[in-house]
């Protein structure tokens, strides 16, 4: 392993490729560990991987071991994460990860924070997290936003989670002077659906397209960015029954009482079961699609500076 600046850690061939201008895509190791089912995680992880380099750029796993904020996890070090009681890091939980030398997994904020670091400006996830829908009287709302108006990374993502306020979410990236740029779509992404109900003001068609506006943000001193690409159509759920599931999850929360931290994955999971699985596999080729995408533009950004 590479260093570049304490206390970052950095996979040789990403540190190699960043050091040669070449494309290299950041990726979040909670998706892996806390965001799907185990074991078959390790092989999402993998296929993740192996759709960057398809598109000729580097894969760079970002995670903590024993205390070090880890830029392109190798494959046992990713097994070690899944396998144990692993935290998941967010960005105010670095510091103390490090002093205390746990080992953990990163958020979309915190591995957008260490990619920064390193000097990756691509990211690819899933869905954002966003503004809850009872933000109104708890104030619950994702680190992920703020951090994106401090770094300068691009977000590959299919929007965020429809269980969110996402009309509330755009609001607060409006104010947070966050680009939110759709691809192929002038309609703001619902996750597992392509259309949340929300406009997009702008787009573009092509990755090439992509990189030009993330070149002209940074020129003018911008930092993060949202490009926000629908999930494939032929995986995407059924309008009809994610509204359906969706009320029927959020009753559900209410009967239950659940709040703050608790009330994502209690309604991601009702999802889960009130579709039979859909969710998840919605989930798997989104994140696949987001990688691919993301890739694309790292490539072109490569190319352009």
């Amino acid at each position: 392993m590479a260093s570049v600046t304490a206390p970052l850690r950095v996979q040789d061939e990403v540190a190699a490729a960043l050091a040669d201008g070449r494309a290299v895509v950041a990726l979040e190791s909670t998706l892996i560990v806390h965001g799907l089912p185990r074991p078959g995680s390790l092989d999402v992880a993998c296929a993740l991987e192996r759709t960057v380099r398809a598109e000729g750029a580097v894969p760079a796993m970002v995670g903590v071991i024993e205390g070090i904020p880890t830029i392109g996890l190798d494959a046992v070090e990713l097994e070690r994460l899944v396998a144990g009681e692993t935290a998941k890091l967010g960005v105010r939980d670095l510091a103390p990860a490090l002093a205390a030398r746990h080992p953990g997994a990163t958020t979309v904020a915190s591995t957008a924070h260490l990619a920064a670091l390193a000097g990756i400006r691509v990211l690819a996830t899933g869905g954002l997290g966003g503004v809850h829908r009872e933000a109104r009287d708890t104030w619950d709302e994702s680190v992920d936003l703020v951090t994106l108006a401090r770094v300068p990374v691009a977000a590959v993502c299919s929007g965020v989670k429809s269980v969110l306020d996402v009309p509330a979410t755009l609001q607060r990236l409006e104010t947070l002077s966050v680009p939110v740029i759709g691809y192929r779509t002038r309609r703001f992404p619902g996750f597992y659906v392509a259309d949340s109900g929300c406009d997009i003001e702008w787009r573009v068609d092509t990755p090439a397209e992509a990189a030009r506006v993330i070149i002209a943000h940074h020129a003018l001193g911008g930092r993060g960015l949202v490009i926000a690409s629908p999930p494939p159509p032929d995986t995407a759920l059924d309008p009809q029954l994610h509204d359906e599931a969706l009320a029927s999850a959020l009753a559900a929360l209410l009967t239950a009482g659940v709040h703050g931290k608790a009330a994502t994955p209690f309604l991601l999971a009702h999802l889960h079961a009130a579709t039979a699985g859909a969710t998840v596999r919605a989930n798997i080729a989104l994140v696949l699609a987001n990688a691919r995408l993301a890739a694309q533009v790292a490539a072109n950004l490569s190319q352009q500076t």
